[in-house]
């Protein structure tokens, strides 16, 4: 057990922030983890996976523990699904391409989205009109308080729109070990949500595939995207705000050319892109491009803040604010941050 002080996080989210922890380790075991928490002998200040959904807007007074869970196995079919478990701490994106590589079809229209196994129940991240809920099975997490293992199913996790019971009813409360993914022997393939069809296309596919839609996916997010390498960004940091059919009637009237989806349950679910790159700081204008200091909007996709070298996680958070004020006083309609803020 290493426990290191004053330790920079600038490496381990992926705005680039180089706010510090007063107290710094990583984990591979929930025995280790464990013992991290006794040695403490108090909550940790924050769980970190792969650091690409977390806005730190100062330092950290307490302990910061990495979540380095790796491992993937198989553990079960039937004569549909082949069920996977994969620790926490593997890298999304390669444990994708893993199952994509096995034939095992389910994650591919969510192929490269930054961070790690253990943040995708969590967020219930969603992609191309797939979210994590579809494929969930189960979960095993680490009761902090209790140092007890749960075992959570998709009922237990009461997954929303980039929610579940880790962001709010349980929040610092457990720590994800592993998650197990119920993936199909046969694919069924989306294909109808945004630009996937189009890329097919270009991309002359003649016989579809779950590799032929993971590339496609792929080709998509690079080309409008900033790698998080290059550019700090946590990608899309505002959620698609739902609203009532009759509300979106209203501002299809005055903005004959806003976007907006129909959920199953009759709300239409805006594109929070659009609104932002619609308003602005001020008149003539807009949000999507601009800059202020190292924080700014991505001038290929306006639901992306990002950092271009050493702003402050308070001057994007203050960009952020203004932002929703902006989207609020011109639309009527007041934004909600996807990405987790440390204030």
């Amino acid at each position: 057990m290493q426990i290191q002080e004053n330790f920079s996080l600038k490496q381990y989210n992926t705005f680039g922030i180089d706010a510090k922890a007063k107290q710094f380790s990583f984990f591979s075991t929930s025995d280790e983890l464990a013992d991290l928490l006794e040695y403490s002998k108090e909550p940790p200040a924050c769980i970190l996976g792969g650091g690409s959904n977390i806005l730190l807007t100062k330092d950290i007074d307490g302990t910061v523990l990495k979540n380095e869970i790796k491992g993937i196995e198989e553990t079960g079919e039937d004569d549909n699904y082949i069920y996977v478990k994969a620790g926490a701490g593997e890298n999304w994106h390669q444990f994708v391409q893993y199952c994509i590589g096995r034939n095992w079809a389910g994650l591919e229209n969510l192929s490269l989205i930054p961070g790690n196994v253990g943040a995708s129940p969590m967020q219930n991240i969603g992609a191309y009109g797939v979210e994590i809920k579809e494929v969930f099975n189960s979960l095993t997490a680490f009761h902090i308080h209790d140092r007890t293992i749960h075992t959570f199913t998709t009922g237990d996790c009461e997954f929303g729109y980039r929610e579940s019971v880790f962001k709010r009813k349980y929040k610092n409360e457990f720590v994800i070990l592993r998650v197990t993914f119920r993936l199909h022997k046969s694919p069924v393939f989306h294909t109808e949500y945004g630009a996937i069809k189009d890329e097919l296309e270009r991309m002359q596919v003649s016989s579809l595939s779950i590799k032929a839609i993971a590339r496609a996916v792929i080709n998509i997010r690079t080309a409008k995207l900033p790698d998080p390498k290059v550019i700090g960004n946590a990608g899309s940091f505002f959620k698609n705000p739902s609203i009532p059919h009759s509300d979106f009637l209203r501002l299809k009237e005055k903005f004959d050319s806003i976007v907006g989806y129909n959920n199953p349950d009759g709300t239409v679910k805006l594109a929070a892109g659009w609104l932002i790159e619609h308003s602005g700081p001020k008149e003539g204008i807009s949000w999507k491009g601009y800059r202020t200091g190292d924080a700014g909007c991505h001038a290929k996709q306006a639901l992306v803040l990002v950092n271009y070298g050493n702003a402050s996680g308070k001057e994007i958070f203050e960009l952020s604010e203004a932002i929703m004020q902006s989207v609020e006083k011109k639309f009527g309609i007041m934004l909600e941050r996807e990405v987790n803020i440390y204030r």
